[in-house]
């Protein structure tokens, strides 16, 4: 085991620096090559029962940002990781790091929701396209892209995908609702959400809710599932102390709704990469306890 772990650790020094010495202006720069050196416990394969929300931050950083953010999910290496704010050039950059870098596949489903010079670079005529992201170690199949009624002031929308978590299907959402102060906007935006996700016995909802959990438009989602967090529930606006933030701004804004399933861990780290924290989660298996998940937020 020691032997793997520093054979990967040595392997991924090596494969960013010369990332850096053959892909020119592309590769990160500065510190980056050290910020891939993962810690002693990272894992050292996809952990197949192992799931995670992040929004990436857009516009943040430059082009080094791409394998920082490799580098956060190559440390937790879940089966399916959800993005949001995330540009189909950034996504095929951290790609490309997950596998040459650390030996992490994945496959991609994007669910883009407009297409914007300004966010994600491009040509002024051929603009990158920006939205909503899922990685999978897995085939997906039967993607379903859907741009919500009424973005607010932004095009916002979910992707759906199905694909497998710890060994079994399970329908996957990754969504990112309007920004804040837009409660109402939201409100119509989950209500289109929770119908599809009702439809499903089991399934897994990623995103980036712009909401806390007592804020009233989130009521159709906590019908239907719980959240990851084992302390957070929206009873009331006191509640929300229970629960572990997962913005910079100490706010709980991300969630892992779980329906037909239960999860065994829930984690969040902040990350000098976004202004939104990593979360993860290791579900229950079929047959499994069925017991309180400990929580970890540090």
């Amino acid at each position: 085991m020691v032997l793997r772990r520093g054979a990967r650790w040595a392997a991924g020094a090596m494969a960013a620096v010369c990332m850096v010495l053959l892909t020119g202006p592309s590769a990160p720069s500065g510190g980056a090559p050290l910020a891939g050196l993962l810690p002693f416990d990272a894992a050292e394969e996809v952990v197949p029962d192992r799931v995670g929300t992040w929004n990436i931050c857009n516009p943040c950083g430059g082009s080094g940002h791409n394998f920082g953010r490799a580098t956060e999910i190559a440390r937790y290496a879940p089966q399916v990781i959800g993005l949001q704010e995330a540009c189909v050039r950034d996504v095929e950059q951290i790609r490309t790091y997950l596998e040459e870098v650390y030996g992490l596949v994945y496959r991609v489903e994007y669910g883009t929701v407009l297409r914007n010079w300004n966010r994600c670079g491009g040509l002024p005529w051929r603009p990158g396209g920006f939205g909503q992201a899922i990685l999978s170690a897995a085939p997906m199949t039967d993607r379903e892209s859907v741009e919500y009624p009424d973005g607010g002031s932004e095009d916002r929308g979910y992707l759906a995908v199905t694909t497998l978590v710890g060994g079994r299907p399970v329908r996957v959402f990754n969504t990112h609702l309007a920004q804040r102060r837009q409660g109402e906007v939201r409100a119509g935006q989950v209500a289109v959400l929770a119908a599809e996700v009702a439809r499903h016995d089991r399934a897994i909802v990623l995103g980036d809710f712009n909401a806390v959990p007592h804020a009233p438009e989130l009521g159709p989602m906590w019908a239907l599932a719980p959240d990851t967090d084992p302390g957070c529930r929206p009873s009331s606006a006191g509640a929300e102390a229970a629960c572990t933030a997962t913005t910079d701004w100490n706010s709980k804004f991300d969630y892992v709704f779980l329906r037909g399933i239960t999860a065994r861990t829930h984690r969040v780290r902040p990350s000098p990469y976004s202004d939104h924290h990593v979360l993860h989660t290791d579900l229950n298996r079929a047959g499994s306890s069925l017991t309180s998940p400990p929580h970890d937020s540090t």
